[in-house]
């Protein structure tokens, strides 16, 4: 790795470079002047051998192909209540841009529910640019004016609708049991069920509240004042 940095910066003017892990390989991604981007892998030799369809072997003698991981409707399903979940938390503690990532990245996990029921790449949106408009166009709602509660809720709502729409297409079952729960992301902005206050009238984090009367116990707790980052 170290030999094809140096022929890359000193060669072709590289500007900047940074390292991708997959598995045993390291792909590492270079900058050239142009905006140019380089990717080059390293891998162990007994790893080295195609892992897709697209994999033509120039010099080498590849290892058997292995199949990559499919993409799974549950986990995309999971990444998108997950998402307005988190979405709904941040906007209730004011935390515009980070409740706008999240709406992004349900958006995301759309196009790539869309994606895997049509037959198309699912990951970073690859496939998008096949799906239909009928499939595309109502997310035009989803995409965040300004960074405010009115606005970041409305999106919210369009799109926890999406993916609901979405998932109705492939797992009618599932997208029933979401929808009675989502729903209650209501458009005011205030948990369900009534409101708690503690003893010190500070009041309890609504976030929490919600978490636990709907998804459960400690781990809704652990999840939601936590904000982690989904764990499949």
């Amino acid at each position: 790795m170290h030999r094809w940095t140096e022929l890359l910066y000193r060669d072709f003017a590289a500007v900047h470079h940074w390292d991708l892990p997959s598995g045993s390989a390291v792909y590492r991604v270079f900058l050239l002047p142009g905006v140019l981007e380089v990717d080059i892998g390293f891998t162990p030799a007994a790893e080295f051998g195609p892992h897709g369809p697209n994999w033509r072997t120039v010099f080498g003698h590849p290892a058997p192909a292995k199949e990559g991981p499919s993409p799974c409707r549950r986990t995309l399903a999971g990444l998108g209540w997950h998402h307005a979940l988190h979405a709904w938390i941040c906007i209730q503690r004011h935390r515009w841009w980070q409740a706008e990532q999240w709406i992004s990245a349900l958006r995301g996990q759309v196009l790539s529910l869309a994606c895997l029921r049509l037959g198309h790449p699912t990951s970073y949106a690859k496939g998008a640019h096949l799906l239909p408009s009928e499939v595309t166009a109502p997310l035009n709602t989803t995409l965040v004016r300004t960074l405010d509660e009115a606005e970041l809720t409305r999106a919210l709502s369009a799109a926890t609708a999406a993916l609901i729409a979405e998932l109705a297409l492939a797992d009618a079952a599932l997208a029933a049991r979401l929808a009675s729960i989502l729903s209650d992301l209501r458009v005011d902005g205030r948990p369900p069920g009534p409101s708690i206050r503690s003893a010190n009238g500070s009041g309890i984090d609504p976030a929490v509240v919600w978490a636990e009367q709907n998804v459960g116990g400690s781990q809704a707790r652990r999840g939601s004042a936590g904000l982690a980052s989904p764990d499949c």
